[in-house]
């Protein structure tokens, strides 16, 4: 399993030297108290063997024996005792019952093995989930363990990043990652915010703008203002959020807990009859006892309770690592059962880093192109919208001077409003305030769209001030994922967007999608999603997270291109991709049905066994040795299956091949 450790860049050059910390390393299998006991056991039991079976005296292997017992069972059967004063019965507690009713009619040997296999299959079960954590903790390596803290009179200090505190000033050297979620203070430079959201290119940052720990520095030096507490970083919300889907259990898993009880029940009542029916025809004792022990150990459903969760904390695990948060087991599961998906278009289908084409003031609105840009980019400046973005960046790559505005506003789908240098402007969707710019402004907004750009309307006091022009970028791996996505539902995906007609159909026609619905606000496409919904589909929705919220919420599952420090995006998708495109979208959902595939393999193995056992200890006699090995196989069998999702062979490209 490779780490994301491997991916940081190399330490600057120059600069003061760095606290010495220790690095984040996979939990060595020892350091399990699972593995420890599973060892000591078999230790044990290996030693008291030939003993047994060479003849040596009782007294010398009779307490390497017990002492297997003991290493093997006292924790299972400790933990069994707990649930059972809560009125839970345990199938743990049922495994060391039937090791120690084996020691009672004299089979020490076969009940000692079955402690050993016991034990080991827990410590597998415990090496499983250690590996999941490390995975999820491996995210973790995405942020710096150090930062540079200025002092307040002066001078600088190396600290570990987790030590800041909000309100502390630290420098970002070039190359460096930096240390926390903050604000620049002064400084100019580009940040490579890939690893978190997604973004290909890296942003232009300067004074006010917002930068993420574990974010890379490009050439220039920064000042920066911590706003967060690094244990509310968005690095560390991502790895809390990847912790609780840890936690849940999907459908499937809830479904076999529910019926484990009533099963062991079930079971226990079956072993009491398989004892009881043969010495009630005259049978022997002992034999009677050993068959009902048997058949208690064969009978229980350890294999069948483990078949659900490795194969879907593994694939949440492995996603994890490839830039795909899954928020639960819940999510894992229901990815793999979509057969429609509805894209959104920017930032989400394009890069999401427009670029001001057009600039068109209007007739008599006294603006050039220059005072038209930075009129709108004044008012733009505040929001985080892409198309916001690109207008204050194109103002700034002419060295426009922006004016801070007063009472903005923002309308999802419509545009923003904002008072600058005492009027009234209003930036958005011609749809929006076409009625209020009049003919000559509709003309323009037409002109632009049939070049397909994306028209931005400005008003002035409500007047009509100029138009500009906006064109975004498609993304690199947008058609692949298209026709991947297309493969896998067995239907193409359509576009939701608010954007114009032509604009949307000429980027639909660079992706490969034909089915596009446009101008679309927030509760448009919301409601679309929810008619496709009642009509029996289940449908991903594909969104930035912010104007499509609404339809990620209504959609059977929800996929939000990460936009950093968007509490929307991370609250209302079921999932977060935080790097990689949009290539890690179809392999997300075809790891979700290699998972499913997992599950169902894994039940009917463990069914078979437990089929085949039983029928063999009830019509002939099934050895105890061998209904251990067979049970204790099987739940050994159905782990390292769930495993296999962990490798990262196993992540597919776009065009969703099965290296399972």
């Amino acid at each position: 399993m490779s780490s994301l450790l491997d991916q940081r860049p190399a330490p600057p050059a120059a600069g003061p030297p760095a606290v010495p910390a220790p690095p984040r390393r996979r939990t060595r299998t020892l350091a399990l108290p699972e593995a420890r006991w599973a060892l000591a056991s078999l230790v044990l039991f290996l030693t008291a063997l030939p003993l047994d079976l060479f003849g040596a005296p009782a007294w010398s292997w009779v307490p390497l024996y017990a002492a297997v017992y003991l290493t093997g069972g006292w924790e299972p059967g400790w933990e069994g005792l707990k649930a059972l004063k809560d009125k839970t019965l345990d199938v743990d507690l049922l495994m060391v019952v039937a090791a120690l009713g084996a020691a009672a009619i004299g089979q020490v040997l076969d009940g000692a093995l079955l402690i050993v296999i016991f034990a080991t299959s827990g410590a597998l079960e415990a090496v499983a989930t250690a590996r999941t954590a490390d995975s999820v903790r491996g995210l973790l390596d995405l942020a710096p363990t150090t930062a540079t803290r200025l002092l307040p009179g002066g001078g600088e200090e190396p600290v570990p990043a987790e030590s800041l505190a909000i309100g502390d000033v630290i420098r970002v050297r070039p190359g460096e990652r930096i240390g926390a979620d903050g604000q620049v203070l002064d400084g100019a430079s580009d940040i490579d915010q890939a690893t978190i959201t997604g973004e290909p290119l890296p942003v232009a940052k300067q004074a006010g703008d917002e930068v993420f720990a574990g974010t890379v520095n490009g050439t220039g030096a920064l000042r920066v203002r911590v706003e967060r507490d690094p244990s509310d970083s968005v690095i560390a919300r991502i790895v809390k959020m990847v912790e609780e889907a840890s936690e849940t259990k999907a459908p499937t898993q809830l479904f076999i807990e529910k019926i484990e009880q009533r099963y062991s029940i079930g079971m226990v009542i079956a072993t009491l009859g398989v004892f009881a029916v043969p010495l009630a025809f005259g049978g022997e004792l002992r034999p009677a006892l050993l068959r009902a022990m048997t058949f208690m150990i064969v009978a229980s459903p350890c294999a069948v309770v483990l078949s659900t969760m490795p194969p879907l904390l593994s694939a949440i695990a492995n996603a994890g690592r490839h830039g795909v948060l899954a928020k639960s087991a819940v999510v894992m599961e229901r990815l793999g059962r979509i057969d429609a998906v509805a894209l959104d278009k920017t930032g989400t289908l394009t890069e999401g880093t427009p670029r001001v084409t057009d600039i068109c003031p209007a007739p008599g609105s006294g603006l050039d192109e220059n005072a038209l840009l930075a009129l709108a980019a004044a008012a733009e400046h505040p929001s985080e919208h892409p198309l916001a973005r690109a207008v204050v960046d194109a103002a700034r790559e002419r060295g426009l001077a922006l004016v801070e505005p007063a009472g903005f506003a923002s309308a999802p789908g419509a545009g923003v409003t904002a008072t600058v240098e005492g009027r009234v402007v209003q930036v958005g969707s011609p749809a929006r305030l076409a009625s209020a710019a009049g003919s000559e402004a509709a003309g323009t907004v037409r002109a632009l769209e049939e070049r397909g750009r994306t028209a931005v309307l400005v008003l002035r006091d409500g007047a009509p001030a100029g138009a500009l022009g906006v064109s975004d970028r498609l993304r690199p791996d947008a058609r692949a994922t298209v026709a991947a996505l297309a493969g896998l539902t067995g239907r193409p995906p359509v576009l939701l967007t608010g954007d114009n007609e032509r604009a949307a159909r000429h980027l639909a026609a660079e992706a490969g999608i034909t089915d596009v619905r446009a101008g679309l606000l927030p509760q448009d496409k919301a409601a679309a999603v929810q008619r496709w919904e009642a009509e029996g589909r289940r449908v991903l929705v594909v969104g930035d997270g912010v104007n499509d919220a609404p339809a990620l919420a209504a959609a059977h599952a929800g996929i939000a291109m990460g936009k950093a420090g968007s509490d929307l995006a991370l609250e209302t998708a079921d999932a977060v991709v935080v790097r990689g495109g949009l290539a890690p979208i179809p392999a997300v959902v075809d790891l979700s049905r290699k998972a499913r595939r997992l599950v169902i393999q894994n039940l009917v193995i463990a069914g078979t066994f437990i089929t085949a056992l039983v029928a063999w200890d009830l019509i002939g006699t099934l050895p105890l040795p061998l209904g251990v090995a067979g049970h204790e196989g099987s739940t050994v069998v159905v782990g390292l299956n769930g495993l296999r999702l962990l490798r990262d062979a196993v992540w597919t490209d776009s065009s969703g091949q099965d290296t399972a």
